[in-house]
């Protein structure tokens, strides 16, 4: 439980770390937002550290950058669904 509880948080942070770097404005929600950044915080994880679930600043910043594109590909892609 703890788990699912650490992991959330932590890609509310990553997700929030993303659109902070990002330029303009990013008409998403709070929970995509996290659901986004737990994708980029898995990515950053897996890439840098492998099977390892070390904390790793590295991975955290893989993660950030992974979070920011998929937000980016995620307003594409609704953004043209909208118009």
């Amino acid at each position: 439980m703890w788990t699912i509880i650490v992991t959330v948080l932590i890609g509310a942070v990553i997700g929030a770390l993303a659109r902070l770097v990002l330029p303009g404005r990013q008409s998403i929600s709070t929970l995509v937002t996290v659901i986004l950044g737990v994708l980029g915080a898995l990515i950053g994880s897996s890439v840098v550290n492998g099977t390892s679930t070390e904390f790793s600043f590295l991975a955290v910043v893989v993660g950030v950058i992974a979070a920011a594109v998929l937000i980016v590909v995620y307003g594409m892609v609704v953004g043209r669904k909208q118009t």
